[in-house]
C-alpha cells in the first residue's frame, strides 16, 4: 500500500469511479467527493496528501475549492478538467494548484502525475535537510526552509514552480533546455509538453518579478530557459 491518501473530487460518476478504481489498482487510498462543499469538508477532516480536483463541480468552481483548501493544507493539488485553455491553467496555478491534466487523459499518464507529485514531495522532504541559501540579485532562495523571496518579500510558489526554481537556481548560468527541464519535473518528457512548460515558466516570473521589473529567468526561443547569474 502507498503510504499517501488521495482525494478523488469529480462530479462525473463514470470519471469517478475509473479514477478510484485505478487508485486501488495501484495500492493507493483514495477517498471521494461530489461537490466542492463535499471536498472542503473532507479535505478538512482527512487531511489528504493529494487532491485530484475537476473544475467543473455542481456547487462552486473548483477555484473557489482551491482557494479554501489553500488556506490551511499543503496538499499536492492536480487539476482534472476539460477546461485547456491557458488562461484556465493560470488561473488554477495562481489560486495555488500544483498541476494540470486535461480531459480526455489517460489513466496511464494520471498515475505518472502522481508519481511525479510522490517524487516531488519526497524531494521537498530531503531539501528540508539542506542548509545552503541561494542569493542572486533581488532574489533569495534558502532551501532548508523552502522560503523564496524577491525585493525582500516572501514568494509563494507550487510545488512544481518551487521545483522549476530549484532547477534554475542550482544550474544558474546554463541553459536548460525543454526536454531537460520536463523530464526532471515529470520523470517523462511524453508526460508533459512544453506547452504546459510555458504556463508554469508564466507563472513562476510573474510571482519573482520584482518592483522595478527585474528579470531573473532569460527565455531562449524554441532551446529553453537559463536563470540568469547577476554580478556582486
Amino acid at each position: 500500500m502507498n503510504d499517501i491518501r488521495i482525494l478523488v473530487t469529480e462530479d462525473d460518476s463514470s470519471v469517478s469511479n475509473l479514477i478510484a478504481t485505478t487508485l486501488k489498482i495501484n495500492q493507493y487510498s483514495c477517498i471521494r467527493a461530489s461537490t466542492g462543499t463535499q471536498a472542503i469538508a473532507l479535505a478538512s477532516s482527512m487531511n489528504p496528501d493529494l487532491i485530484l480536483l475537476d473544475l467543473g463541480l455542481p456547487d462552486m468552481d473548483g477555484i473557489d475549492v482551491i482557494r479554501t483548501v489553500r488556506t490551511w493544507s499543503a496538499a499536492v493539488i492536480i487539476i482534472i478538467s476539460a477546461r485547456s485553455d491557458d488562461s484556465d491553467k493560470i488561473t488554477a496555478l495562481d489560486a495555488g494548484a500544483d498541476d494540470y491534466l486535461t480531459k480526455p487523459f489517460s489513466v496511464d499518464e494520471l498515475m505518472a502525475r502522481i508519481r511525479a507529485a510522490q517524487r516531488r514531495m519526497n524531494y521537498l522532504a530531503e531539501s528540508k535537510e539542506e542548509k545552503a541559501v541561494f542569493t542572486n540579485g533581488s532574489l533569495t532562495v534558502n532551501y532548508a526552509a523552502n522560503l523564496v523571496y524577491a525585493d525582500g518579500q516572501e514568494v509563494h510558489l507550487t510545488n512544481i514552480e518551487y521545483k522549476l526554481l530549484c532547477l534554475l537556481t542550482k544550474n544558474a548560468g546554463k541553459v536548460l533546455t525543454h526536454s531537460w527541464i520536463i523530464s526532471r519535473i515529470w520523470g517523462n518528457e511524453m508526460e508533459s509538453d512544453i506547452s504546459s512548460l510555458r504556463v508554469y515558466m508564466t507563472s513562476l516570473r510573474k510571482k519573482l518579478r520584482t518592483a522595478d521589473g527585474e528579470e531573473l529567468i532569460r527565455t531562449h526561443i524554441g532551446i529553453g530557459y537559463q536563470m540568469i547569474r547577476k554580478e556582486g
